[in-house]
């Protein structure tokens, strides 16, 4: 739902008194946040995933959040889901940028789910308490096997031309993918290919990148929202399976930190968010100056009038 910069101006009275009435986050032992224990009642620790997109993200969620008055603690950079989600569940962080088919594969490793409205109403019903999801952005960003030229040229653009070929070519991609639903054992059941060899690389990143270009793997997995696939002129093969679900960006948020200023506020981001612009905020951060996440999260805020 759009918001309004009236909205927004509203919002930063009466935000710290109701969440210092909601309280935090459940018990237990942190384990995704350094070991610290949960953010007082009247602050959201604002976590994310380590690679840069996910980054951004929760900085512009951070400042969003500034902007309507909450006090705001940020861990950025903790690592995969299987690495954060039990610091959110645990209450040790509050909130993280997440994708809809990813995150409910890994809370229900038999969802089916893989339309974008499908997956994120089985979202909604699979969350674990004390966690919710809010409004889901039309921004997608999706894991994808991704080659050269060359490799599509003699193999093919679609997942279901390769088959046997993937005997014979190395895979590359972060460690999880070899155990992930949709990673290496949902393509191997869905398109019956099975790789030579997994090499263990980065989430999405120059490691991948430069892997894939010097013929150290020949498929890798990276973000479709990565511009480095245009710019190395890197081919997504086509997945007419939908091994990958749809996934779109959502808040992963503490039930008690969830007020409606903050749901506002965080919902009104996910309004504005597209795939595109997901596309361009990656662009400039891999532009040569290399800006600060801080900076593209406030330059984006304004120009969105957020």
């Amino acid at each position: 739902m759009k918001r309004t910069r009236t909205l927004f101006a509203g919002l930063g009275a009466g935000l710290l008194l109701l969440l210092s009435a909601c309280g935090g986050g459940g018990g237990g032992d942190p384990l995704a946040s350094g070991g610290s224990a949960p953010a007082a009642s009247d602050t959201i620790r604002v976590g994310s995933a380590d690679f840069p997109e996910n980054r951004l993200l929760a900085e512009i969620y951070s400042q969003a959040l500034e902007k309507a008055g909450a006090k705001v603690e940020r861990n950025f950079g903790i690592g995969s889901r299987e690495v954060y989600f039990p610091g959110l569940t645990d209450g040790s962080i509050d909130l993280v940028p997440d994708y809809t088919g990813v995150l409910l594969q890994f809370i229900d490793k038999a969802a089916a789910e893989t339309e974008s409205q499908a997956v994120y109403t089985a979202l909604q019903g699979k969350v674990p308490e004390p966690l919710t999801v809010l409004d889901q952005s039309a921004a997608e960003n999706k894991d994808a096997v991704v080659v050269t030229a060359a490799t599509a040229q003699q193999y093919g653009t679609s997942l279901e031309n390769y088959g046997p070929a993937c005997g014979q070519l190395v895979f590359g991609g972060p460690s999880e993918f070899q155990t992930r639903p949709d990673g290496l054992p949902g393509i191997a059941e869905t398109y019956g290919c099975t790789f030579k060899e997994f090499k263990a690389l980065d989430t999405g990143g120059p490691l991948t990148v430069t892997a894939l270009k010097d013929g150290t793997v020949q498929a890798a997995d990276l973000f479709t929202t990565d511009p480095t696939i245009e710019d190395e002129g890197f081919v997504v093969l086509e997945d007419p399976k939908s091994n990958f679900a749809a996934q779109n960006v959502v808040p992963l948020i503490n039930k008690a930190k969830a007020t409606p200023e903050v749901s506002a506020a965080l919902n009104a981001v996910s309004a504005k968010l597209t795939t595109d612009g997901l596309i361009d905020l990656n662009r400039q951060l891999n532009s040569p100056d290399k800006p600060d996440v801080a900076s593209v999260a406030k330059e984006w805020l304004a120009s969105n009038d957020l």
